[in-house]
């Protein structure tokens, strides 16, 4: 049960998530090989914020008794499965109802997404049987949890149709981007059919005759962050960025409160790229959010005019991949050198080409961003029902009877 639960409704009852849940081992629903395809076969899942691994080929084996809610025994994310599917970890748990006819599962699932436990910290300790299951949640009458569970699933209907036209447009943009940065764009803004030849150093393989090339290092000044000891962190004061939490805004930061150089601050808007970790950690991003302060691994590059830091920001994104395999086959290297990010070779175009381009992806952006923030918004609503419906601070018949009113 939350902390903040005060009162149980009267017809309700509480109960822990190991008296009402059964749990099954993955085991045998592990696949054999991770040679999955991005479109066909038999989904394999995770519990955690990629949810869908790819498609596997691998018939046998495959989990069909849903619905069911597939749980990390690590990080205790959880997700709801109603649909066939095999997973690549067997460090999860397989729950379902015990009485399916007086529990209802999306209802327990959202119990389950409301309840907090402290961050694990990576100790891989399995959290199901330990801990997980001896919290206590508090449940209406079956009848009442059909109408919860009804109204949930509206709002993740409406989730999921945003998430695929968010993926649909993301597939668009890339497919866009491709062709704008091989061919260019005319003056009346549509892609050019004009002969493009060959350039070997790019993963792109070819551009428009008259673009010229550059080092990135001649574009671009790079800022470098610094190597902050452990002495210097304290609770207050400008937070400090890490590779681990560029993308996370609520990772907890450390923070420094001492002289600053002006190399060390990342704002909004800024291009930041990571080059050392492992192959995942180089990454080339637009930073989100408020000042903060980098760390030595962290490069902020810095441009001549937004227009060039836009489409250079945009050619990076698709030289990841490349950079990522250097790393792979680096025999234990676990980093890009200065000089190696400095040799990248990026087009060079004429400005009013240039700004025809960087406007044609910045509206899809746009476009894309506006779905992002819908989903943002459906969550929100999602998180304030499930907190209201599944303590009984709200009552659904009270909630149904106002929504038809309006």
């Amino acid at each position: 049960m939350e902390e903040n639960q005060v009162h149980i409704p009267e017809g309700w009852i509480e109960d822990s998530l190991g008296n009402i849940l059964n749990y099954e081992q993955p085991y045998n629903y592990t696949v054999d090989s991770t040679a999955y395809n991005d479109s066909s076969g038999i989904p394999v899942l995770t519990a955690g914020k990629s949810f869908k691994l790819g498609y596997t080929n691998e018939y046998h084996n495959v989990y069909r008794n849903t619905p069911v809610i597939i749980f990390d025994d690590f990080t205790t994310d959880s997700k709801f499965v109603d649909f066939p599917f095999k997973v690549k970890s067997s460090a999860m748990k397989f729950l379902k109802p015990k009485n399916p006819k007086e529990l209802d599962i999306k209802v327990i699932y959202g119990h389950i997404q409301n309840l907090k436990i402290r961050e694990t910290g990576g100790d891989h300790k399995r959290r199901w049987i330990s801990e997980f299951s001896k919290l206590k949640v508090v449940l209406p009458p079956f009848e009442e949890q059909i109408q919860i569970a009804s109204i949930l699933s509206k709002v993740d209907e409406a989730m999921v149709k945003t998430k695929t036209l968010i993926d649909k447009y993301s597939r668009i943009k890339k497919g866009l981007m491709h062709d704008l940065l091989t061919k260019g764009i005319d003056k009346n803004g549509n892609i050019r059919n004009e002969e493009t030849h060959p350039f070997k150093d790019s993963p792109l393989g070819r551009i428009p005759k008259e673009w010229k090339l550059k080092k990135l290092g001649l574009i671009a000044d790079f800022k470098s962050g610094y190597a902050f000891r452990f002495d210097q962190l304290t609770e207050f004061g400008i937070k400090i960025a890490r590779i681990s939490n560029l993308h996370k805004p609520d990772f907890t930061y450390w923070h420094y409160d001492g002289p600053i150089k002006e190399n060390w601050v990342a704002v909004d808007g800024d291009i930041l790229f990571t080059w050392a970790g492992v192959a995942s950690s180089i990454d080339c991003i637009k930073y989100k959010g408020e000042k903060v302060l980098l760390n030595q691994h962290i490069y902020n590059f810095k441009f001549q005019n937004d227009s060039i830091k836009e489409l250079t920001y945009r050619y990076l994104l698709f030289f990841l991949p490349k950079l990522r395999m250097e790393i792979e086959g680096g025999a234990g290297q676990l980093y890009l050198t200065k000089d190696k990010i400095q040799s990248i070779l990026i087009p060079i175009i004429n400005p009013v080409e240039m700004d025809l381009i960087i406007e044609r992806l910045i509206k899809m952006d746009f476009t894309i961003q506006k779905m992002e923030n819908q989903l943002s918004k459906l969550q929100s609503i999602k998180k304030g029902l499930m907190q209201d419906l599944l303590s009984g601070k709200v009552r659904v018949n009270n909630l149904i009877k106002e929504t038809e009113s309006v």
